[in-house]
């Protein structure tokens, strides 16, 4: 697998690679201070930056393995948040549905404890 370093956004949320699963880098982060929003909740933010980081590590992963450069910017992002993130490790794992040489379209998902069970 390509080595991966996350930018610092991530790092400063205390994103990190968890694995990688069929090529595809799954992210984590650990419930803390920094991604607290309500007491025993992430906030919608810290949740929107992993699935904003899960893409993009998606994205990058594949042009790295295609051998292309890419300055990466989100052109939109929408959030459907479907639970509340408790206080325990969330994960998200993004898929490429398109990759064109200008533009990609990305589906990310974040998980707790069930990848069948989406929180966003």
């Amino acid at each position: 697998m390509p080595e991966l370093e996350l930018p610092a956004y991530a790092r400063a949320l205390g994103i990190r690679v968890h694995e990688f699963e069929d090529g595809v880098p799954v992210l984590t982060v650990d419930f803390g201070p920094s991604v607290e929003g309500r007491p025993g909740h992430y906030h919608g933010g810290a949740t929107a930056g992993l699935l904003e980081n899960a893409g993009y590590a998606a994205l990058r992963t594949r042009l790295i393995e295609e051998g292309r450069e890419a300055q990466l910017k989100p052109v939109n992002i929408t959030v459907q948040y479907l639970s509340a993130g408790k206080s325990q490790p969330s994960f998200a794992k993004g898929r490429i549905t398109r990759l064109g040489r200008r533009n990609a379209n990305i589906t990310v998902e974040a998980w707790q404890k069930d990848q069948d069970r989406p929180i966003a």
